[in-house]
C-alpha cells in the first residue's frame, strides 16, 4: 500500500508541475516579431536600461525594444544608471509609438521610440547619456543620421552628462574591453 501511495504522490507532484509550467508559459504571452516599418503603440511597462524598454500590447503581450541608432553606456559603466533614469523618468507608465526597425544579431525587436512626436533616441542623445552608434548609421534614414549627429555634436560641445568626461568610453568599447577581461571601473 506504501508503494501504490508513493506513485500517487509522486503523479500529483508531477501533475502540478505540468500544470504550472502549462499555466505560466499561458499567462506570459510573448508578442510575435513585428515587420521592418511596422507601428506598435502600446504602454511602457519596464526600462531594463538606457536604451531597452518592455511594452505592453493590447493583447497584454510584452514586447523588449532596444532603441534603434544609440548605444547608452552599460550598467556598470559612467551614467549606465543616469541613462536608464532619464529614460525611465521620460517613457515609464506612458504610451508611446514605436517604428520598428528590424531584428539585430542578438534577436531584440530595434525601434524608433517616440512619445507624441518627440524622437526619444535622438533625445538621450541629445541630453548626453547616450551614443549616435554611428557604425549602424547606414541603417538609418539619412536625415535621422544627421539629427542623431547633430544632437551628438550638441551635448558634446555644451558639456552634457557623459561628455562633462575628457575621454568617455563607448559603450561598444567598453564592452570589448570586458570580454578581453581589461575592464577598469569608470564608476
Amino acid at each position: 500500500m506504501t508503494s501504490i501511495f508513493r506513485k500517487n504522490a509522486l503523479i500529483s507532484i508531477l501533475f502540478g508541475f505540468s500544470l504550472s509550467f502549462l499555466s505560466q508559459s499561458l499567462l506570459a504571452k510573448e508578442a510575435p516579431k513585428h515587420q521592418k516599418h511596422e507601428i506598435i503603440v502600446a504602454k511602457v511597462i519596464g526600462i531594463s536600461d538606457g536604451d531597452t524598454i518592455t511594452l505592453l500590447n493590447d493583447d497584454n503581450s510584452q514586447l523588449k525594444i532596444r532603441l534603434a541608432g544609440i548605444d547608452c553606456p552599460e550598467k556598470n559603466q559612467a551614467f549606465g544608471n543616469r541613462a536608464k533614469r532619464l529614460l525611465s523618468e521620460k517613457v515609464f507608465g506612458n504610451v508611446v509609438r514605436v517604428e520598428i526597425r528590424g531584428i539585430d544579431r542578438y534577436n531584440r525587436t530595434l525601434g524608433i521610440v517616440r512619445l507624441g512626436e518627440e524622437d526619444i533616441n535622438e533625445y538621450l542623445i541629445h541630453e548626453g547619456v547616450a551614443w549616435h552608434y554611428k557604425h549602424y548609421a547606414k541603417d538609418q534614414p539619412a536625415e535621422e543620421a544627421k539629427r542623431y549627429d547633430l544632437a551628438q555634436e550638441f551635448a558634446k560641445k555644451t558639456k552634457k552628462g557623459l561628455w562633462i568626461q575628457e575621454n568617455p568610453t563607448p559603450p561598444w568599447e567598453f564592452r570589448e574591453q570586458r570580454r578581453k577581461g581589461e575592464i577598469k571601473p569608470e564608476l
